[in-house]
């Protein structure tokens, strides 16, 4: 699944403190989501800035992959 993918993908950039490529990978993980899933995620200022985003929208993403994946299990 490209969302399982995704997620590792920015695991492992987080873990390496890539914080601008975890960002990146957040948002686009976001736009895979359906829209009423979707977080309004703010642009990213500077690469200083990439570290405080992570830091505000992981757990949030996080629990919006397994509301996503409890709603695909339903189908």
């Amino acid at each position: 699944m490209l969302i399982d993918r995704m997620q590792l993908e920015f695991e492992y950039a987080e873990n390496l403190g890539q914080y601008v490529d975890a960002s990146r990978i957040l948002f686009q993980m976001n736009e895979q989501f359906p829209d009423d899933l979707q977080l309004y995620l703010e642009e990213l200022d500077s690469p200083e800035s990439a570290k405080p985003f992570i830091m505000k929208y992981s757990s949030q993403i996080k629990s919006i992959i397994v509301a996503y994946r409890e709603r695909l299990m339903n189908f």
